[in-house]
């Protein structure tokens, strides 16, 4: 009788999986290959090429197999692996130079449970109320937040969904968060609110309908764009906008170019001149209003303020996208007319200068805990030198934003990763690759890992093997 083929034990994180020849741990990211734990991604490191025009590109060990790997090759942490907890030196500490200084870059494939992604969504359009959860599957993974001009905000993820919660939570987290740092589409839902479809550097889909443009400006703000382009093609300009909707005549703007009273109505909460707040409740119409009918902000109008028969009336939401021509009959009603042509170019310009609408994903995490001890074994070192920016903090070569304050707290924009840059495990938790680069000295200098530097022609050596001590420990399950 054969006996069953013995597996080792994989430690490069706590799950601590046992592994049988020829397969891959529960993360699918380290495989036993004839008794050896070895890596199922290759390293990726980037060149900046000629022929690509100055762009960062990514290159594959077997890429170099049959040429030299490029002089300015740099290492990354994707595909690196990970020694987390992180009691051993972290999987790769390269020396290289760097315009002629000699510098230490230390890797590894850092794991987040507190970690999440704050996603900016290019519209006026209303997604839901603020606070309002968003959901994945069904299961909530985050919550609307605070609406920035022109955009709504999303933040999704954190620990309390990926691990707080109840195991279908945290497993629909991990999954949508994945899905949005590795550039995929994910479909939200937004409890009293729409459903959006969200891929980063894409257009999102809201109800259905996707997105083109974001507004210029509010209605106030287009007033003040613009108003030059309509003096003396249109007695009156209404520009339409959940937030402040403006009204040409009354606006300053109006009045440095001597516009004239037309005794305009406006149902809305007044401002300063010209600027109306709460129109309408926010929705999917016009400016990001409810509206579908922009008459139904107007109230009477008043004649003995300038308004008369044939007075004519520009109405515009803030992207250009929903526009209205009326002229004021007898009885001082407005009727729609056909936009003459010498507006047509105004409507126009507004659409010009709206930007595309897009889905902006920024990866959040902090760097902190024992990761730190696989760069230095004083890691408060670690810490003081990313917040006195004496080391520099990458994600897969991308420059990083760190916050202000204690920890290693940091963003980076997802799109100017490698593809495929994220990983996971089965905590859940998420898996992002990480690069510190500082002057070998200060490395040193921190109470790095001398031993274990080396240098990436040493690297390439090695290739998909993993420092492990699997192979002393028992090779059966107990």
């Amino acid at each position: 009788m054969t006996e069953p083929p013995e597996k080792i034990r994989c430690d490069a994180c706590p799950v601590m999986c046992y592994i049988a020849p020829g397969q891959t741990g529960a993360c699918d990211r380290y495989a036993n290959e004839a008794g050896r734990i070895i890596r199922t991604d290759p390293v990726v490191l980037l060149s900046q090429t000629v022929e690509s025009d100055g762009r960062v590109v990514p290159f594959a060990r077997d890429d170099w197999q049959a040429d030299p790997f490029p002089a300015d090759a740099r290492i990354t942490g994707i595909g690196s692996g990970t020694t987390y907890p992180d009691y051993k030196p972290a999987p790769f500490i390269i020396a290289s130079q760097i315009d002629g200084a000699d510098m230490v870059t230390v890797v590894t494939e850092a794991i987040f449970s507190y970690c999440g992604v704050k996603v900016k969504i290019d519209t006026d359009r209303y997604l839901g109320p603020e606070g309002a959860t968003v959901r994945a599957q069904g299961e909530a993974i985050g919550h609307v937040t605070t609406a920035e001009y022109g955009s709504q905000m999303l933040s999704l993820g954190g620990v309390h969904h990926l691990t707080g919660g109840s195991k279908p939570e945290g497993r629909a987290t991990c999954a949508a968060l994945l899905a949005l740092c590795n550039g995929e589409a994910v479909t939200l839902t937004i409890d009293a609110g729409s459903e959006v479809v969200v891929q980063a550097g894409r257009a999102p889909i809201v109800d259905g309908r996707p997105e083109n443009r974001m507004r210029v400006g509010c209605g106030s703000a287009t007033i003040g764009m613009f108003a030059d382009q309509w003096r003396g093609l249109v007695d009156e300009v209404v520009v339409v906008d959940d937030h402040i909707t403006g009204v040409v005549s009354e606006h300053q703007a109006g009045k440095v170019l001597g516009w004239e009273s037309t005794g305009i109505k406006i149902l809305g909460h007044r401002s300063t001149p010209g600027r109306y707040f709460r129109v309408s409740e926010p929705g999917l119409g016009w400016g990001g209003t409810k509206l579908t009918d922009p008459l139904e902000i107007l109230g009477p109008w008043n004649a003995k303020k300038g308004a008369q028969p044939g007075l004519r009336l520009l109405m515009v939401s803030t992207t250009g996208e929903e526009f209205a021509y009326y002229e004021l009959d007898e009885t001082l009603t407005p009727q729609p007319k056909p936009l003459p042509d010498t507006l047509l170019p105004s409507v126009r310009l507004i659409d010009e200068n709206c930007e595309p609408s897009l889905c902006t994903v920024l990866f959040m995490g902090g760097a902190g805990g024992s990761l730190r001890a696989g760069v230095t074994q004083n890691p408060v070192r670690l810490t003081r030198a990313v917040q006195a920016r004496e080391t520099r903090l990458t994600s897969g070569g991308a420059e990083c934003y760190i916050w202000p304050g204690g920890g290693i707290t940091f963003m980076v924009d997802v799109t100017r990763l490698p593809e495929g840059a994220f990983g996971y495990v089965p905590t859940p938790a998420l898996v992002a690759p990480l690069e510190f680069t500082l002057p070998r000295a200060d490395y040193l200098a921190l109470g790095g890992h001398a031993k274990a530097i080396k240098t990436l022609e040493e690297l390439m050596q090695t290739g998909g093997e993993y420092p492990t001590a699997a192979h002393l420990l028992p090779q059966t399950e107990p």
